[in-house]
């Protein structure tokens, strides 16, 4: 893990909390979904959030 500070690694957790929250949130809203393309948009936002989140992670290795 390269040097951060604490305050960095605090801001990292947090976001890393945000973009956890958003990948579940859009992963229901899909799940509910009845209209093919509205579910389609959900997952590719849920997927974007989740490239986000594996981008932080990768500043914590």
């Amino acid at each position: 893990m390269s040097n951060i500070t604490a305050k960095e690694l605090s801001a990292l957790e947090d976001q890393l909390g945000y973009e956890n929250v958003l990948i579940k949130k859009y992963r229901a809203f899909a799940l509910q979904c009845t209209d093919t393309e509205l579910q389609t948009k959900c997952n590719a936002i849920a997927d974007k959030h989740q490239h986000h989140y594996n981008t932080l992670m990768g500043y914590l290795k």
